[in-house]
């Protein structure tokens, strides 16, 4: 479970990173990139804590 949060916590830290230098860029190609970028690693983040919950709720009900 340990490892599974780490990834978390990086894809977080990706998402905020991408959603930066979309923030920070002058380019509107790299723009549009660096937002499909946070937009799409926000949502693998949402999909890992999901899977998460729905482990603990499995182990849960053994």
């Amino acid at each position: 479970m340990k490892d599974i949060l780490a990834h978390l916590d990086k894809l977080r830290a990706d998402a905020a990173e991408c959603a930066m230098i979309r923030d920070l860029a002058t380019d509107r190609e790299k723009r549009e990139l660096f937002a499909r970028l946070a937009d799409h690693l926000h949502v693998l983040a949402t999909e890992v804590e999901r899977a998460i919950q729905q482990q603990k709720s499995a182990d849960r009900s053994r």
